[in-house]
C-alpha cells in the first residue's frame, strides 16, 4: 500500500519522473529540514535557502540523490547538481509570444491600467486566453520587449536556462506521523515557484527595472521632519535578525571599519562579534545615541545630499539593514559607497517585506521580493564599480513564538540579501 500511495505522488508532482523518489518508504517520519539552491545568472551568484517545518519523509519528494541518501543525523549536508531544465520545463522558444497590448488584461478595479515595462515580470493571468494562458494562473511571465501595439512575452520559468545546486539537510526530528493521505509536496518546486529567478537581467544584461523607475514617495517632505522623531521599532522579528547577523558575519572580522549606513538605535551585528570599530550613519541622532554597536555616529540625508561626508576607502566594508528602499538617488548613493570603501571590500544590503510605505520609493511596493532584489542588483550594476555581485534569500523559517505577530504569521519575515565587491 505505501509504495502505490509514494508512486501516486510522484505521479502527481513530478514532470521528471525517473529523477525523483521519496526519501523514506519505510515509515511516516517528519523533520524540520532545511533545502538550498544555488545557481549563476550571468553576473551574479544566487543562493536561495528554504525551510520546511515537517517535511514527511513518506509523501514528501527531492529530486535526484537527495531523496534516498539524506542523511539521518542531523546537520550534514548532502549536494546534487541538476542541468538547466531537469527541475523546471526546459527553456524553449515556443514560449515565446508577441500579443496585442489590448489583448492583455491590464485595467484594474481601483486606479488606473498597469504599467508594462520591458524586464519587468506580471501575471500570466495579464495575457489570459492567449497563448494558451487561463484565466487565474499567476506564475509569472516577463515583457522582453514592446513595440508600438506588439508586446513580447516570455513565459518559460525564470530559471530554466540555469544549471541548479540543490543541498538539503536535516536540522530537527520531529518522530512519526499518522498518515491519513494527503498533499504530496515536491520540494524544490515549492522553493522555486516563490520567484526564484526573477532577480535575474534578461539575456543581455538588461532588467528595464531602472527604465522609468517611480522614485516618487508617497511622502515628498524632507526625509529630515520624518524622522526628527526617534523611532525605535523593528522591521524584523528575532529569526530574521539573526539570519541578517549571519549574512554579516561572512564579511566581518575583528578589527575591521565599517560603516552602519542608514543607521538607527540597532546595527544587527551578530552579538558575538567583537572587536570592529562601527560608524552609524542615520537621520536621528537620539536612535544613533542608543545605539550600543557604534564607535561613532553622524546625522546625514543621503536623499538630500548623495555625497558621502567619508574620505576614499574609509571603510573596510558598510552594511545597510532595511533601507534600500528608501533611497531616491541610489545610483549616485552605490557610487559613494564604493569611493568609501577600499578596493576588495564589500558592500552589504540587507532586506525584507516591511517597511515605511510613505517614505519609500514608489516601484518598491509594485515589485515582487525577487524583483526588488533584481533592482538593488541594478544599483550596484549602473555604478560601475563593483564585481562579485551575489544574492541570497531565506524564506519559511518558524517565527518565534513571543513575535508580535506569531498569532498572524507563521512563518518569520523572509530576508534578502544583496552584495557586491569593491573594485
Amino acid at each position: 500500500m505505501n509504495l502505490q500511495v509514494v508512486q501516486i505522488c510522484i505521479t502527481l508532482t513530478s514532470s521528471n519522473l525517473a529523477d525523483y523518489t521519496t526519501l523514506n518508504m519505510n515509515g511516516s517520519q517528519q523533520a524540520a529540514v532545511e533545502v538550498r539552491i544555488k545557481w549563476q545568472s550571468a553576473d551574479a551568484s544566487h543562493t536561495e535557502d528554504y525551510y520546511f517545518d515537517k517535511l514527511n519523509f513518506w509523501r514528501d519528494i527531492l529530486p535526484g540523490n537527495l531523496s534516498m541518501t539524506l542523511p539521518d543525523s542531523a546537520g550534514e549536508w548532502l549536494k546534487d547538481d541538476f542541468a538547466a531544465g531537469e527541475l523546471v520545463p526546459s527553456w524553449s522558444r515556443e514560449n515565446l509570444h508577441t500579443v496585442k497590448r489590448k489583448s492583455l488584461r491590464l485595467e484594474r478595479r481601483h486606479g488606473p491600467p498597469v504599467e508594462l515595462h520591458s524586464g519587468r515580470f506580471y501575471p500570466r493571468t495579464f495575457a489570459a486566453g492567449t497563448a494558451g494562458i487561463f484565466d487565474g494562473d499567476m506564475h509569472p511571465m516577463r515583457v522582453l520587449g514592446m513595440e508600438g501595439d506588439s508586446v513580447l512575452l516570455d513565459l518559460n520559468h525564470p530559471v530554466a536556462r540555469y544549471p541548479l545546486g540543490v543541498a538539503a539537510r536535516i536540522l530537527e526530528h520531529r518522530g512519526h506521523a499518522e498518515e491519513h493521505g494527503g498533499r504530496c509536496n515536491d520540494i524544490v518546486t515549492d522553493v522555486l515557484d516563490g520567484g526564484v529567478g526573477l532577480q535575474a537581467a534578461m539575456t543581455d544584461g538588461h532588467s528595464g527595472l531602472l527604465d522609468g523607475t517611480k522614485l516618487e514617495r508617497l511622502d515628498e517632505r524632507e526625509d529630515g521632519l520624518f524622522y526628527s522623531e526617534p523611532r525605535l521599532v523593528q522591521h524584523l522579528d528575532s529569526s530574521a535578525i539573526a539570519r541578517v547577523g549571519g549574512i554579516y558575519r561572512r564579511f566581518l572580522q575583528p578589527g575591521m571599519r565599517v560603516l552602519d549606513f542608514m543607521s538607527s538605535w540597532v546595527s544587527h551585528l551578530p552579538d558575538d562579534l567583537d572587536g570592529v570599530d562601527v560608524t552609524g550613519l542615520g537621520m536621528n541622532v537620539a536612535e544613533l545615541e542608543q545605539n550600543p554597536r557604534l564607535s561613532r555616529h553622524l546625522v546625514h540625508d543621503a536623499n538630500l545630499d548623495p555625497q558621502l561626508p567619508f574620505g576614499d576607502h574609509a571603510f573596510d566594508a558598510v552594511i545597510c539593514t532595511a533601507s534600500a528602499e528608501y533611497l531616491v538617488h541610489p545610483v549616485e548613493v552605490f557610487g559613494e559607497l564604493a569611493r568609501i570603501t577600499k578596493p576588495g571590500g564589500h558592500v552589504v544590503m540587507t532586506f525584507s517585506d516591511r517597511w515605511f510605505p510613505t517614505k519609500a520609493i514608489g516601484l518598491w511596493s509594485e515589485l515582487h521580493p525577487f524583483e526588488r532584489v533584481g533592482l538593488v542588483l541594478d544599483y550596484f550594476r549602473e555604478s560601475g564599480r563593483y564585481h562579485n555581485h551575489a544574492t541570497h534569500s531565506s524564506r519559511g523559517y518558524p517565527r518565534p513564538g513571543d513575535d508580535k505577530y506569531a498569532d498572524q504569521r507563521v512563518t518569520a519575515d523572509p530576508v534578502f540579501a544583496v552584495w557586491a565587491e569593491r573594485t
